[in-house]
């Protein structure tokens, strides 16, 4: 493996009900990046996400550093790799604090009140990024969906992963919470951290994207280097839609301005 490179899927397929949804994409990425996921609905990005991740069975390989995802025991994914699912509901009024706790269990922790004094720094840790000391001891089914957004990833930064999957972490939420949420995981990737987002949001992910992959039918169009996949003709392609593009403030700005 390229050194540069951390995290590598090669030639990853998926099948679901007997169909191929994902057909053979590879490509490498490297620590300390954002990486957004992009493509038409139905493109095949959650199945990506969930292969990578080792959350659904795929052919091919996925390998982090030098060690191969497939030889690792389930314990040993949970503590390289964070989820934050799309859907994320819960139905019991369990404290705030209890519910990034989760995020301890690869690591050992049984109960939330029985943490281990580094188990409660990482939970207080991932409190503070999330900026949810507020609201630490509210029931999480009291929160507002923006508010809850914010407790799943504070919950997957808990588990002090090295590598952080977040399927539509801004999907339903207002602009202030998405502005927020991009921003945590911006932060996460800047110390370090390896981040894949899954987005809709072609705006979002021109912004606060370092790199970006475009999947279209189950199949890899184009990856690489974000300025260089949001300012090409193959994303306006891919959907079909005439793009607005500019830079305001150092940042990229992508609006969809036409259906084709």
């Amino acid at each position: 493996m390229n050194p540069l490179i951390y995290f590598e899927v090669r030639n990853l397929s998926v099948r679901l009900g007997g169909r191929l949804v994902l057909k053979n994409v590879s490509f490498g990425a490297p620590c300390g990046a954002l990486f957004a996921l992009v493509g038409p609905s139905g493109a095949g990005k959650t199945t990506l996400l969930r292969a990578a991740a080792g959350l659904t069975p795929s052919e091919g390989q996925i390998l982090v550093g030098d060690e191969d995802v497939s030889a690792l025991s389930i314990r040993q994914r949970a503590q390289r790799f964070a989820y934050v699912p799309q859907s994320d509901a819960i139905s019991w009024p369990l404290p705030v604090r209890d519910v990034v706790a989760l995020g301890r269990y690869p690591h050992g922790a049984s109960r939330p009140d029985r943490l281990s004094a580094r188990d409660a720094e990482a939970v207080e840790r991932a409190i503070a990024e999330g900026g949810l000391q507020a609201i630490a001891d509210r029931p999480v089914t009291e929160l507002s969906g923006g508010e809850r957004r914010r407790v799943a990833v504070a919950r997957a930064l808990a588990t002090e992963a090295p590598i952080l999957f977040a399927d539509e972490p801004t999907a339903s939420v207002d602009p202030h919470y998405q502005l927020s949420i991009m921003s945590l995981l911006r932060r996460q990737a800047q110390h370090g951290a390896l981040v894949f987002v899954v987005t809709h949001d072609l705006g979002v992910a021109a912004r606060f994207a370092d790199r970006a992959l475009i999947l279209k039918d189950g199949e890899l169009e184009s990856v690489g280097p974000s300025d260089a996949v949001f300012a090409s003709k193959q994303l306006a392609d891919v959907f079909a839609i005439d793009i607005f593009r500019c830079d305001y403030a150092s940042e990229h700005v992508i609006v969809p301005w036409a259906a084709r």
